[in-house]
């Protein structure tokens, strides 16, 4: 059974999502994002765990100069997703980290939009623009029953 927050919400059709680059000023966005990422079983971590805790910080941390990428959805001027790939180092690397110089993809798609394919809507998007970059391996880690395994396993990871 669902939460009653994964009810897809009436109304969006994936024609009208529209993606946008991350910008630097979307740190709140993806800090949101880590948040509701890391909580996906219930809340283990606060809010002000993502501020201050190092190991989750990074990932509110988009650097393009640093070379990191990535997508927020949206259904008119709500954001309904993001996805992220960060060139973590081996000096802070993140959960997924296989090795300097691959980056680290993050998905969340927000409560009410989940279950209608902004996820891989948002996935296929990153993955092209890996492509388009000449990134040849991207990582990701996610825990055991959690439902966007199955989404990471359909795209072969």
């Amino acid at each position: 059974m669902a939460a009653a927050d994964d009810v897809p919400l009436p109304g969006l059709n994936l024609e009208d999502l529209e993606l946008r680059r991350i910008e630097p000023g979307d740190d709140f966005l993806l800090r949101t994002a880590t948040w509701l990422n890391a909580n996906w079983v219930g809340e283990r971590l606060s809010f002000r765990d993502v501020q201050d805790e190092p190991r989750l910080r990074h990932y509110a941390e988009f650097r393009p100069r640093r070379g990191d990428f990535g997508w927020v959805a949206h259904s008119g001027d709500a954001p309904v997703g993001v996805a992220w790939c960060l060139f973590l180092p081996g000096s802070d690397p993140g959960y997924g980290f296989v090795a300097d110089g691959v980056p680290e993809l993050s998905i969340c798609v927000l409560p009410g939009y989940r279950g209608l394919g902004v996820g891989a809507h948002l996935l296929e998007a990153t993955l092209e623009e890996a492509e388009r970059l000449c990134v040849t391996r991207v990582s990701l880690s996610v825990e055991h029953g959690n439902p966007a395994l199955a989404l990471y396993r359909r795209a072969g990871f």
